[in-house]
């Protein structure tokens, strides 16, 4: 005998009870993976907290030797006769007490395969490239120099298909020569101006904004009165006119952060890692550069020496980088530029310039002692390996 039918009004609470308890269910599906935690180096945070400790051993073989082809001659410091400097790592404090690991210039340049990195700024941006292209080099024994697109020096490593390449722009925004006619103002010792277009980058980097997946600036060095001294002043512009009343020249530098940051942030792509390296400190001990300072030092400074050595509120001949700094995190905010802060890890490293060992046999007569750039191999190293996990952690979760 067939089974009565129930009427479909009696069968419509249950089909209706039977949805809402099927919503509330939670889904069976498998929660998202978490983030991979950040490698030590990668983090922000990981430069401006740690302290240098001895390289743990075994201690690994050199990335490069004083015959590599990127070179530059007065940073070369073994081949130009100074002791190496002192095997030291950098461990974070977040690290638990591990320090940051050597870059795998291999494994930095497969994870990085058809990308390409550019460096725009002074020549401590230079200072780091050549680090970077003599480290990675040991991932490609291909690897030739390459200086397209108006590159000051560069590299293309052809088993990746990667490009590393430096464009010097001292002050980043575009800057002139006007030789003064007027013969008041030449009695007055002024023998030209250099006028500098605050709103108008620099020719060097101006149509590279697209060409990289990684852009990393820094400007400072040449901010001061020893490159454009009274007889020879920067003279700032804006929208083609002078700019009333006339700036200082750390006045000018702050505006033109700005103006330079506000262009990146319009002109690069969002999906272009941007980095502003900040200052390198100094280390001249006894003396500016021109009035007998020297760096020739074996040890480091200790944390309690580090204020007196660059904190601006004691006018030391050293401030210079934290002033800077200041600055810059100013122009960064609100922007997608993230610092690469390299300041506090170098400030302890007294022992790690090439002062008196230039290369050529007059140059300290000539210059003084070269207690601003930095050895290699040297403290740059650890830039690179700081560098290079930040960038293949970006690559990394772009590719997730």
């Amino acid at each position: 005998m067939p089974r009565p039918r129930l009427p479909l009004l009696l069968l419509l609470p249950v089909t209706v009870t039977v949805t809402v308890l099927l919503l509330l269910i939670p889904s069976s599906r498998p929660p998202p993976p978490p983030h991979s935690p950040i490698p030590c180096g990668a983090a922000p945070s990981d430069a401006t907290a740690g302290r240098w400790v001895p390289t743990p051993p075994p201690l690994p073989p050199p990335l490069y030797t004083p015959s590599c082809p990127f070179h530059r001659n007065a940073w070369n410091c073994l081949r130009n006769g100074r002791p190496p400097v002192a095997a030291l790592s950098w461990a974070p404090a977040r690290c638990g007490g591990g320090v940051v690991p050597r870059v795998d210039p291999a494994a930095f340049l497969a994870g990085a395969r058809g990308r390409r990195i550019g460096l725009v700024g002074d020549s401590l941006s230079e200072n780091l490239v050549v680090a970077l292209l003599c480290a990675l080099r040991a991932g490609d024994a291909g690897a030739r120099k390459w200086k397209r697109r108006g590159a000051w020096r560069g590299g293309y490593f052809p088993r990746e298909d990667v490009v590393v390449a430096y464009h010097r722009a001292v002050l980043l925004a575009k800057y002139t020569w006007q030789p003064v006619e007027n013969s008041k103002l030449q009695k007055d010792g002024i023998k030209g101006t250099y006028r500098v277009d605050v709103d108008i980058p620099s020719d060097d980097w101006v149509n590279i904004t697209k060409f990289y997946d990684v852009l990393i600036f820094n400007t400072g060095h040449w901010w001061g009165l020893d490159k454009f001294p009274r007889e020879t002043p920067l003279v700032f512009y804006k929208g083609g006119k002078p700019i009333e009343p006339p700036l200082s020249i750390f006045d000018g530098l702050k505006v033109v952060l700005k103006s330079m940051a506000s262009y990146i942030e319009s002109e690069v792509p969002g999906k272009t890692l941007k980095l502003w390296r900040t200052q390198s400190p100094r280390h001249f001990d006894g003396g500016e550069w021109d009035h007998n300072g020297s760096c020739v030092s074996h040890r480091l400074l200790e944390e309690h020496e580090l204020d007196s050595w660059f904190d601006p509120r004691f006018n030391g001949v050293n401030k210079e980088a934290r002033l800077v700094n200041s600055a810059i995190q100013e122009a960064l905010v609100d922007t997608d530029i993230q610092l690469l802060n390299l300041t506090y890890m170098s400030e302890f490293r007294a022992d790690a310039h090439p002062a008196i060992w230039l290369g050529k046999k007059d140059a300290v007569a000539v210059w003084g002692q070269d207690c601003m750039h930095w050895c290699l191999p040297g403290v740059p190293d650890t830039w690179v390996d700081i560098l290079a996990a930040r960038i293949s952690h970006y690559f990394k979760q772009g590719d997730g």
